[in-house]
């Protein structure tokens, strides 16, 4: 048996019926394509809160370096450059700029502009903190020797951890109580910090030490502070938000 030819209204009625299913495709493709730019000129694609988490990424691991350097130190190494503080300190700085280019490009960001702004700020000083303490101490880091920072290291890991905790929990959208309860464990690790560096000062201005050395010391126990006192600022800005938002 022949095939059969289709009429010609068939012939028609099945290209229009092509026609309009190509069409169709090419609606749905320049409707998602809007959607898809609609959804990033509301930065609902997560943007910002991939790069807060990547400065506080950075700035954590600014402060795993600086412990490399101390147990360096403790071993009778001395390293010879800064290399891995400064690409923190860069990568931190190239972030909070991308972060900057973002919001001029977007219309709603999931945070309020000026705290995004004022939490990648606060981010950013951490790692520029700690280079500051990497650049001082390889200035005379045999006026290391004998003395220990293993208990600031630890209260300085604890603190950077909270932070980059605290970020992470902003994609989830953090409730008051739990940033609360994380703010607090900072705020506890600045005192323990404050009591500690009093004790050191203590010992440093009582003791029998070069004057050299007590300037030098003096210098280093301030910016160890100024450390976890800028970890506790990112921490109270964070719980603004969270504040802010419950």
């Amino acid at each position: 048996m022949g095939r059969v030819r289709p009429t010609g209204r068939f012939s028609r009625w099945r290209a229009q019926h092509k026609l309009w299913n190509c069409r169709g495709q090419r609606s749905r493709l320049q409707l998602n394509q809007r959607m898809f730019s609609i959804q990033k000129l509301i930065g609902g694609d997560g943007k910002f809160y991939d790069l807060l988490e990547a400065s506080a990424q950075a700035a954590d691991s600014s402060v795993h370096h600086l412990v490399g350097l101390l147990e360096k130190l403790q071993q009778n190494e001395t390293p010879e450059h800064l290399e891995e503080f400064a690409h923190s300190r860069r990568e931190d700085k190239r972030i909070t700029q991308e972060l900057t280019e973002q919001l001029s490009k977007t219309f709603v960001t999931p945070l309020e502009r000026e705290d995004i702004q004022e939490l990648a700020a606060a981010l950013y000083k951490i790692p520029k903190t700690v280079e500051k303490i990497g650049e001082r101490i390889l200035i005379c880091p045999e006026d290391l020797r004998g003395h220990s920072f293993q208990k600031q290291m630890e209260l300085l890991d604890q603190a950077a951890e909270t932070v980059l905790a605290m970020v992470k929990q902003l994609r989830k959208g953090i409730d008051s109580r739990t940033a609360r309860e994380m703010n607090a464990k900072l705020q506890s690790i600045e005192g323990d910090a404050d009591k500690l560096e009093l004790d050191r000062l203590r010992d440093l201005f009582q003791g029998n030490y070069d004057p050299k050395q007590v300037i030098f010391l003096h210098d280093l126990y301030g910016l160890l502070e100024k450390v976890i006192d800028r970890c506790r600022d990112a921490g109270n800005i964070i719980l603004q938000v969270a504040l802010k938002y419950s």
